[in-house]
């Protein structure tokens, strides 16, 4: 299986928040937020391994800022790290200025995805070669950030935690 770019799992969608969308401060819900960047994070863990794929958790969600009714919204998506059979998939949102022009990013995610056969078992998924400096900050994170998940799920005992221990440990 050939490892893939990171740039290759771009995603992007832009909505604009209806009233339907909205909370009574006439501003976008939360869970409406979680839905498209579920979705739109979908796409981009699929992009990478071409492969049906579950949302498996939401790692960390940051609502920065309100978005207001009748703002335009654009989330871009991208795999920041690959790891056997899962997919972590950054989210950033941004609202785009309706006279400037100009984009603010207001909200980000952490999504971790799961490639799934025809019986929905987990399946192997290609590498990942980050290019940009973000995307190799992102990359080498994600050891991290999925050892302090499964910590959290019970699923790890922090001494196994190899990543996170060199944060607070010298050798």
């Amino acid at each position: 299986m050939n490892a893939k770019n990171a740039s290759e799992s771009l995603s992007i969608t832009t909505k604009i928040v209806l009233p339907n969308d909205t909370n009574t401060l006439g501003n976008l819900f939360g869970g409406e937020l979680l839905a498209w960047m579920d979705v739109i994070a979908s796409v981009s863990a699929h992009r990478h391994c071409r492969r049906e794929v579950v949302t498996a958790s939401v790692n960390n969600v940051s609502f920065q800022q309100p978005i207001a009714h009748a703002s335009i919204v654009t989330l871009e998506a991208k795999v920041s790290r690959a790891f056997s059979t899962s997919m972590e998939v950054f989210v950033d949102v941004f609202v785009e200025d309706h006279v400037k022009g100009i984009r603010t990013k207001c909200n980000e995610a952490i999504y971790t995805f799961v490639a799934v056969d025809q019986n929905g078992g987990p399946i192997e998924v290609p590498e990942l070669i980050p290019e940009t400096n973000e995307e190799k900050v992102r990359f080498e994170g994600a050891l991290r950030r999925k050892q302090l998940s499964l910590i959290l799920a019970g699923k790890m005992k922090p001494s196994e935690a190899t990543e996170l221990k060199k944060l607070f440990v010298e050798e």
